[in-house]
Protein backbone atom coordinates (compact mmCIF):
# COMPACT_ATOMS: atom_id res chain seq x y z
CA UNK A 1 0.00 0.00 0.00
CA UNK A 2 2.02 2.95 -1.20
CA UNK A 3 -1.02 5.37 -0.40
CA UNK A 4 -3.65 5.88 1.87
CA UNK A 5 -6.41 7.98 0.44
CA UNK A 6 -8.72 9.87 2.95
CA UNK A 7 -11.92 11.33 3.28
CA UNK A 8 -12.65 14.31 5.69
CA UNK A 9 -16.51 14.54 6.57
CA UNK A 10 -17.13 17.96 8.71
CA UNK A 11 -14.41 21.28 7.70
CA UNK A 12 -14.75 23.68 10.52
CA UNK A 13 -12.41 23.94 13.94
CA UNK A 14 -11.42 20.13 13.87
CA UNK A 15 -11.68 19.47 9.98
CA UNK A 16 -8.96 22.39 11.06
CA UNK A 17 -6.90 20.77 12.96
CA UNK A 18 -7.55 16.90 11.10
CA UNK A 19 -6.22 18.43 8.30
CA UNK A 20 -2.66 19.80 9.84
CA UNK A 21 -2.13 16.63 10.73
CA UNK A 22 -2.90 14.63 7.01
CA UNK A 23 -0.85 16.72 5.86
CA UNK A 24 2.48 17.22 7.40
CA UNK A 25 2.73 13.95 9.82
CA UNK A 26 4.63 12.00 7.37
CA UNK A 27 7.06 15.58 7.15
CA UNK A 28 8.45 14.55 10.68
CA UNK A 29 7.24 10.58 10.94
CA UNK A 30 8.70 8.03 8.75
CA UNK A 31 5.24 6.49 7.81
CA UNK A 32 5.18 3.09 5.66
CA UNK A 33 2.75 4.87 3.90
CA UNK A 34 1.83 8.42 2.46
CA UNK A 35 -1.79 9.79 3.31
CA UNK A 36 -3.73 11.75 0.54
CA UNK A 37 -6.30 14.00 1.13
CA UNK A 38 -8.20 13.36 -1.56
CA UNK A 39 -12.06 14.31 -0.90
CA UNK A 40 -13.51 16.92 1.78
CA UNK A 41 -16.95 17.00 2.64
CA UNK A 42 -19.18 19.69 3.45
CA UNK A 43 -22.90 21.28 3.14
CA UNK A 44 -21.58 24.50 2.63
CA UNK A 45 -20.10 24.53 -0.51
CA UNK A 46 -18.63 28.18 -0.73
CA UNK A 47 -16.81 27.32 2.93
CA UNK A 48 -16.08 24.28 1.95
CA UNK A 49 -14.17 25.23 -1.60
CA UNK A 50 -12.26 27.66 1.12
CA UNK A 51 -11.30 24.75 3.15
CA UNK A 52 -10.09 22.58 0.97
CA UNK A 53 -8.27 24.80 -1.18
CA UNK A 54 -6.32 25.83 1.74
CA UNK A 55 -5.83 22.42 3.26
CA UNK A 56 -4.82 21.09 -0.13
CA UNK A 57 -7.90 18.62 -0.11
CA UNK A 58 -8.17 17.38 -3.98
CA UNK A 59 -11.77 17.32 -4.34
CA UNK A 60 -15.12 18.33 -2.83
CA UNK A 61 -18.58 17.07 -2.39
CA UNK A 62 -22.02 17.64 -0.46
CA UNK A 63 -22.71 13.77 -0.01
CA UNK A 64 -20.85 12.15 2.63
CA UNK A 65 -22.64 9.39 1.55
CA UNK A 66 -21.05 9.25 -1.51
CA UNK A 67 -17.98 9.85 -0.49
CA UNK A 68 -18.00 7.25 2.04
CA UNK A 69 -19.05 4.64 -0.70
CA UNK A 70 -16.12 5.93 -3.28
CA UNK A 71 -13.86 2.61 -4.49
CA UNK A 72 -10.82 5.25 -4.56
CA UNK A 73 -11.16 6.22 -0.73
CA UNK A 74 -9.20 4.01 2.44
CA UNK A 75 -10.05 5.67 5.45
CA UNK A 76 -13.22 8.27 6.53
CA UNK A 77 -12.19 10.75 8.82
CA UNK A 78 -15.40 11.99 11.10
CA UNK A 79 -15.36 15.63 12.31
CA UNK A 80 -18.75 16.51 12.18
CA UNK A 81 -21.53 17.46 15.56
CA UNK A 82 -22.32 13.87 17.24
CA UNK A 83 -25.28 13.40 15.75
CA UNK A 84 -24.05 12.02 12.50
CA UNK A 85 -21.17 9.78 14.02
CA UNK A 86 -22.84 6.46 14.08
CA UNK A 87 -24.66 7.07 10.60
CA UNK A 88 -21.48 7.84 8.77
CA UNK A 89 -19.20 5.64 10.52
CA UNK A 90 -21.84 2.53 10.03
CA UNK A 91 -22.19 3.14 6.45
CA UNK A 92 -17.63 3.60 5.99
CA UNK A 93 -17.95 0.32 7.76
CA UNK A 94 -19.81 -1.48 5.45
CA UNK A 95 -18.16 -0.11 2.72
CA UNK A 96 -14.69 -1.18 4.18
CA UNK A 97 -13.21 1.86 5.31
CA UNK A 98 -10.94 2.68 7.94
CA UNK A 99 -12.26 4.92 10.46
CA UNK A 100 -10.37 7.77 12.34
CA UNK A 101 -13.76 9.26 14.31
CA UNK A 102 -13.90 12.61 16.41
CA UNK A 103 -15.05 12.07 19.91
CA UNK A 104 -17.29 11.95 21.79
CA UNK A 105 -18.14 9.18 19.56
CA UNK A 106 -21.63 8.75 20.10
CA UNK A 107 -24.94 10.52 21.20
CA UNK A 108 -25.53 7.29 23.61
CA UNK A 109 -24.03 3.61 24.40
CA UNK A 110 -26.65 2.49 22.10
CA UNK A 111 -25.65 4.27 19.21
CA UNK A 112 -21.77 3.60 20.23
CA UNK A 113 -22.51 -0.54 20.29
CA UNK A 114 -23.62 -0.23 16.95
CA UNK A 115 -21.09 1.41 15.46
CA UNK A 116 -18.46 -1.22 16.97
CA UNK A 117 -20.05 -4.23 15.56
CA UNK A 118 -20.22 -2.65 11.93
CA UNK A 119 -16.61 -1.96 12.52
CA UNK A 120 -15.56 -5.46 13.90
CA UNK A 121 -17.94 -7.10 11.54
CA UNK A 122 -16.47 -5.11 8.67
CA UNK A 123 -12.66 -5.81 9.75
CA UNK A 124 -11.77 -2.45 9.33
CA UNK A 125 -9.47 -0.20 11.95
CA UNK A 126 -11.41 2.01 14.14
CA UNK A 127 -9.84 4.80 15.78
CA UNK A 128 -11.77 7.58 18.56
CA UNK A 129 -9.38 10.60 17.91
CA UNK A 130 -9.06 11.48 22.03
CA UNK A 131 -5.89 13.87 20.83
CA UNK A 132 -4.91 14.39 24.57
CA UNK A 133 -3.83 10.32 25.09
CA UNK A 134 -0.85 11.57 22.63
CA UNK A 135 0.21 14.64 24.55
CA UNK A 136 4.13 13.85 25.13
CA UNK A 137 3.67 14.66 28.80
CA UNK A 138 0.57 12.41 29.04
CA UNK A 139 1.87 9.73 27.37
CA UNK A 140 5.06 9.88 30.27
CA UNK A 141 2.13 10.00 32.85
CA UNK A 142 1.08 6.26 31.35
CA UNK A 143 4.62 5.50 31.51
CA UNK A 144 5.21 6.78 35.07
CA UNK A 145 2.26 4.56 36.20
CA UNK A 146 2.88 1.37 34.78
CA UNK A 147 6.62 1.44 36.14
CA UNK A 148 5.01 1.68 39.22
CA UNK A 149 6.38 5.66 39.97
CA UNK A 150 2.78 6.23 42.08
CA UNK A 151 2.16 2.57 43.36
CA UNK A 152 -1.27 1.91 44.10
CA UNK A 153 -3.64 4.59 42.93
CA UNK A 154 -5.60 5.91 45.67
CA UNK A 155 -7.27 8.98 44.03
CA UNK A 156 -7.94 10.52 40.75
CA UNK A 157 -8.95 14.22 40.48
CA UNK A 158 -9.57 16.17 37.20
CA UNK A 159 -11.31 19.11 35.97
CA UNK A 160 -11.99 20.58 32.53
CA UNK A 161 -13.29 24.18 32.49
CA UNK A 162 -14.02 26.70 29.70
CA UNK A 163 -16.03 30.21 29.87
CA UNK A 164 -17.59 30.70 26.36
CA UNK A 165 -20.87 30.60 26.99
CA UNK A 166 -20.91 32.41 30.29
CA UNK A 167 -22.53 35.14 28.60
CA UNK A 168 -26.87 34.93 28.08
CA UNK A 169 -26.97 36.16 24.57
CA UNK A 170 -24.30 33.58 22.89
CA UNK A 171 -26.82 31.91 20.69
CA UNK A 172 -28.51 28.37 21.24
CA UNK A 173 -25.95 26.60 18.72
CA UNK A 174 -25.92 22.50 17.82
CA UNK A 175 -23.70 22.54 21.20
CA UNK A 176 -26.47 23.47 23.60
CA UNK A 177 -28.98 21.11 21.69
CA UNK A 178 -28.94 17.30 23.46
CA UNK A 179 -30.45 15.53 20.20
CA UNK A 180 -27.26 16.74 18.31
CA UNK A 181 -24.64 17.18 20.91
CA UNK A 182 -25.84 14.21 23.80
CA UNK A 183 -25.40 16.91 26.43
CA UNK A 184 -22.96 20.16 27.38
CA UNK A 185 -19.93 20.07 29.09
CA UNK A 186 -20.53 16.20 29.98
CA UNK A 187 -20.08 14.75 26.56
CA UNK A 188 -17.78 17.05 25.45
CA UNK A 189 -15.55 17.93 28.41
CA UNK A 190 -15.91 14.35 30.66
CA UNK A 191 -15.73 12.20 27.33
CA UNK A 192 -12.51 13.55 27.66
CA UNK A 193 -11.99 12.99 31.35
CA UNK A 194 -13.35 9.68 31.06
CA UNK A 195 -10.95 8.31 28.68
CA UNK A 196 -7.90 10.02 30.36
CA UNK A 197 -8.86 8.30 33.94
CA UNK A 198 -9.58 4.79 32.14
CA UNK A 199 -6.10 5.61 30.34
CA UNK A 200 -4.52 6.20 33.09
CA UNK A 201 -6.50 4.44 36.47
CA UNK A 202 -8.59 2.05 35.46
CA UNK A 203 -12.34 0.88 34.68
CA UNK A 204 -14.83 2.63 36.22
CA UNK A 205 -17.79 0.89 38.22
CA UNK A 206 -19.67 3.39 40.28
CA UNK A 207 -20.61 7.14 39.13
CA UNK A 208 -22.83 9.65 41.13
CA UNK A 209 -23.35 12.80 39.50
CA UNK A 210 -25.30 15.95 39.35
CA UNK A 211 -25.74 18.84 36.82
CA UNK A 212 -27.66 22.39 36.00
CA UNK A 213 -28.62 24.89 33.34
CA UNK A 214 -27.46 28.29 33.57
CA UNK A 215 -29.15 29.43 31.24
CA UNK A 216 -32.41 28.10 30.49
CA UNK A 217 -32.91 29.90 26.98
CA UNK A 218 -30.94 32.01 24.31
CA UNK A 219 -31.07 33.67 21.18
CA UNK A 220 -31.83 31.26 18.52
CA UNK A 221 -28.93 31.59 15.56
CA UNK A 222 -29.90 34.52 12.88
CA UNK A 223 -32.63 35.64 15.20
CA UNK A 224 -31.62 39.45 16.53
CA UNK A 225 -29.44 37.17 19.02
CA UNK A 226 -27.25 40.52 19.05
CA UNK A 227 -29.93 42.47 20.48
CA UNK A 228 -30.54 40.57 23.37
CA UNK A 229 -29.03 40.86 26.71
CA UNK A 230 -29.96 39.54 30.43
CA UNK A 231 -32.83 41.02 31.45
CA UNK A 232 -33.70 43.09 29.21
CA UNK A 233 -36.35 42.30 27.24
CA UNK A 234 -34.03 41.23 24.30
CA UNK A 235 -36.36 41.37 21.02
CA UNK A 236 -34.18 38.13 19.43
CA UNK A 237 -36.36 34.85 19.38
CA UNK A 238 -35.64 32.46 22.29
CA UNK A 239 -35.17 28.62 22.28
CA UNK A 240 -34.81 26.34 24.77
CA UNK A 241 -31.32 24.95 25.86
CA UNK A 242 -31.34 20.83 26.27
CA UNK A 243 -28.35 20.10 27.55
CA UNK A 244 -25.96 20.83 30.79
CA UNK A 245 -23.82 24.17 31.45
CA UNK A 246 -22.06 22.06 34.19
CA UNK A 247 -21.78 18.49 35.37
CA UNK A 248 -19.96 17.53 38.74
CA UNK A 249 -19.72 13.77 39.10
CA UNK A 250 -17.69 11.19 41.49
CA UNK A 251 -16.32 7.80 40.67
CA UNK A 252 -15.16 4.64 41.84
CA UNK A 253 -12.27 2.48 39.88
CA UNK A 254 -12.34 -1.41 39.92
CA UNK A 255 -9.30 -1.45 41.42
CA UNK A 256 -10.72 0.98 44.55
CA UNK A 257 -9.45 4.40 43.60
CA UNK A 258 -11.54 7.33 43.84
CA UNK A 259 -12.27 9.98 40.91
CA UNK A 260 -13.97 13.37 40.81
CA UNK A 261 -14.72 15.07 37.32
CA UNK A 262 -15.36 18.63 37.34
CA UNK A 263 -16.57 20.36 33.80
CA UNK A 264 -18.13 23.36 33.27
CA UNK A 265 -18.40 26.12 30.50
CA UNK A 266 -19.21 28.49 33.32
CA UNK A 267 -15.82 28.79 34.59
CA UNK A 268 -15.07 32.59 33.33
CA UNK A 269 -11.30 33.39 32.86
CA UNK A 270 -10.64 29.36 32.10
CA UNK A 271 -10.34 28.85 28.29
CA UNK A 272 -9.39 24.85 28.27
CA UNK A 273 -8.09 24.32 31.54
CA UNK A 274 -7.81 20.47 31.04
CA UNK A 275 -5.98 19.24 34.18
CA UNK A 276 -5.91 15.92 36.87
CA UNK A 277 -4.10 14.47 39.45
CA UNK A 278 -2.92 11.51 40.76
CA UNK A 279 -2.24 10.33 44.05
CA UNK A 280 -0.99 6.96 44.82
CA UNK A 281 1.02 5.20 47.55
CA UNK A 282 4.25 6.15 46.54
CA UNK A 283 4.00 9.35 44.75
CA UNK A 284 2.03 12.00 42.70
CA UNK A 285 1.49 12.65 39.02
CA UNK A 286 -0.11 16.62 38.30
CA UNK A 287 -0.54 17.88 34.56
CA UNK A 288 -2.10 21.11 33.21
CA UNK A 289 -3.55 20.91 29.18
CA UNK A 290 -2.50 24.76 29.44
CA UNK A 291 1.24 23.83 30.18
CA UNK A 292 1.05 20.37 27.76
CA UNK A 293 5.12 20.08 27.75
CA UNK A 294 5.15 19.78 31.69
CA UNK A 295 4.79 17.26 34.31
CA UNK A 296 5.08 17.63 37.84
CA UNK A 297 5.60 14.55 39.77
CA UNK A 298 6.05 13.61 43.59
CA UNK A 299 8.35 10.52 45.06
CA UNK A 300 7.78 9.74 48.78
CA UNK A 301 10.94 8.00 48.06
CA UNK A 302 12.89 10.76 48.14
CA UNK A 303 15.01 12.04 50.71
CA UNK A 304 13.39 13.38 53.27
CA UNK A 305 14.79 16.45 52.79
CA UNK A 306 14.36 16.98 49.18
CA UNK A 307 11.01 16.12 48.97
CA UNK A 308 8.55 18.17 46.94
CA UNK A 309 6.78 18.75 43.73
CA UNK A 310 9.45 19.02 40.52
CA UNK A 311 8.74 19.71 37.35
CA UNK A 312 9.66 17.52 33.89
CA UNK A 313 10.13 19.50 30.82
CA UNK A 314 8.81 16.64 28.48
CA UNK A 315 10.80 17.67 25.77
CA UNK A 316 13.92 15.15 26.13
CA UNK A 317 14.13 12.49 22.78
CA UNK A 318 13.24 9.69 24.82
CA UNK A 319 10.29 11.28 25.49
CA UNK A 320 7.07 9.92 24.15
CA UNK A 321 6.88 11.40 20.23
CA UNK A 322 9.40 14.23 20.98
CA UNK A 323 11.98 12.62 19.11
CA UNK A 324 10.42 13.39 16.25
CA UNK A 325 10.19 16.87 16.30
CA UNK A 326 12.74 19.50 18.09
CA UNK A 327 15.79 19.61 20.35
CA UNK A 328 15.56 19.54 24.21
CA UNK A 329 13.56 22.62 25.16
CA UNK A 330 11.83 23.53 22.48
CA UNK A 331 8.37 23.40 23.22
CA UNK A 332 5.11 21.46 20.83
CA UNK A 333 1.35 22.50 20.58
CA UNK A 334 -1.95 21.28 20.76
CA UNK A 335 -1.98 20.50 17.05
CA UNK A 336 1.40 17.63 17.53
CA UNK A 337 -1.09 15.58 19.39
CA UNK A 338 -3.30 15.30 16.07
CA UNK A 339 0.38 14.49 14.20
CA UNK A 340 0.66 11.52 16.61
CA UNK A 341 -2.80 10.69 16.48
CA UNK A 342 -2.69 10.38 12.63
CA UNK A 343 1.07 8.74 12.33
CA UNK A 344 0.02 6.04 14.68
CA UNK A 345 -3.60 5.32 12.62
CA UNK A 346 -1.72 5.29 9.52
CA UNK A 347 0.84 2.66 11.58
CA UNK A 348 -2.13 0.67 12.70
CA UNK A 349 -3.66 -0.01 9.42
CA UNK A 350 -0.82 -1.19 7.25
CA UNK A 351 0.39 -2.95 10.02
CA UNK A 352 -3.06 -4.36 10.96
CA UNK A 353 -3.04 -3.59 14.73
CA UNK A 354 -5.52 -2.39 17.21
CA UNK A 355 -4.95 1.18 17.99
CA UNK A 356 -6.10 2.75 21.26
CA UNK A 357 -8.91 4.42 21.72
CA UNK A 358 -11.18 2.64 19.72
CA UNK A 359 -14.95 2.00 19.64
CA UNK A 360 -15.11 -0.03 21.85
CA UNK A 361 -12.99 2.08 24.49
CA UNK A 362 -15.20 4.42 23.14
CA UNK A 363 -18.49 2.18 24.11
CA UNK A 364 -17.24 1.51 27.63
CA UNK A 365 -16.83 5.82 27.77
CA UNK A 366 -19.86 5.82 26.44
CA UNK A 367 -21.49 4.07 29.00
CA UNK A 368 -20.21 6.08 32.07
CA UNK A 369 -21.32 9.25 30.37
CA UNK A 370 -25.44 7.45 30.10
CA UNK A 371 -24.64 5.81 33.65
CA UNK A 372 -23.94 9.87 34.99
CA UNK A 373 -26.97 11.33 32.77
CA UNK A 374 -28.73 8.41 34.71
CA UNK A 375 -27.56 9.45 37.99
CA UNK A 376 -28.12 13.27 37.91
CA UNK A 377 -31.26 12.28 37.04
CA UNK A 378 -32.30 10.16 39.79
CA UNK A 379 -30.28 11.33 42.42
CA UNK A 380 -28.64 8.09 42.73
CA UNK A 381 -25.38 6.22 42.53
CA UNK A 382 -25.49 3.98 39.42
CA UNK A 383 -23.20 0.86 39.21
CA UNK A 384 -22.01 0.32 35.39
CA UNK A 385 -22.59 -2.86 33.95
CA UNK A 386 -20.41 -2.84 30.76
CA UNK A 387 -21.79 -5.95 28.83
Amino acid sequence: MSTLNVAIIGHNFMGKAHSNAWRNAGRFFDLPTTPVMKLACGRDQESLKHFASGWGWEETTSDWRAAVARPDIDVVDICTPPDLHAEIAIRAAENGKHIFCEKPLALDSTQARAMLEAAKAAGVTHYLNHNYRRVPAVALAKQLIDEGFVGTIYHWRSAYLQDWIVDPSFPLTWHLRKERAGSGPHHDLNSHLIDLARYLVGEVRTVSATSTTFVKERPLPGAGAATFSAGSGGRGELGEVTVDDATFLVATFDNGALGSFDVSRFAPGRKNHNTFEIYGSDGSIVFDLERMNELQVFSRHDPSHAQGFRTIIVTEPNHPYMNAWWPPGHLIGYEHSFHHAVADFVNAVVRRERIRPDFEDGLRETQVLDAALTSAASGNRVTISYD
